[in-house]
């Protein structure tokens, strides 16, 4: 990670989205996760966010400008996975990202947010509506499904969230830009 402090926030409330920075960054890529151990069970969200112009930006390894390790206590994998979609724009809005190109391992979520199949299981929803509704904030945004092995990042923040929260950790951390 680049010069950035782990900030434990103190609830698990949705992180809101803030004015942005001072150099605000145009286009991020964002890769995220969500993990259900169980389905249901203890379940959590991991999300990085990376500079879309950082040399291999890419690459599956590229080091990431800022993250999100969340626990979510009892729930699906699904709505792990649209959680940590949310959770990911709301930090790019903070951050001042003008364009999103989302590279998921959950085809179900890039068929649903490209509006490709339709959202039937009544948890998702909400989920749905409210992705969307972010997605429109920002200027252009895309979803390509990304095999499971081009996500580890995502997904060891997952599981760092579920065994952190075990410990009696923290249940969310974010880490942003200095």
């Amino acid at each position: 990670m680049p010069d950035a402090a782990a900030q434990p926030d103190a609830s698990a409330q949705p992180i809101e989205a803030r004015s942005p920075s001072s150099s605000p960054l145009l286009r991020l890529i964002v890769r995220t996760d969500g993990a259900a151990r169980g389905n249901p069970g203890p379940a959590s969200l991991g999300a990085v966010l990376i500079d879309a112009s950082a040399p291999g930006a890419r690459r599956p390894d590229a080091t990431p400008l800022a993250s999100v390790s969340e626990y979510l206590g009892v729930q699906t994998n699904n709505v792990a996975e649209y959680t940590g979609v949310l959770r990911a724009l709301a930090l790019a809005e903070e951050l001042g990202a003008r364009e999103v190109d989302l590279l998921l391992d959950s085809k179900l979520i890039v068929e649903q947010v490209s509006g490709r199949w339709r959202v039937k299981d009544a948890k998702l929803i909400p989920l749905h509506a409210e992705a969307k509704a972010r997605l429109t904030r920002f200027a252009r945004w895309s979803a390509t499904h990304v095999p499971r092995a081009q996500n580890k990042l995502a997904d060891a923040l997952c599981n760092e969230a579920i065994d952190r929260a075990q410990a009696g950790g923290a249940r969310v951390v974010v880490v942003r830009p200095e």
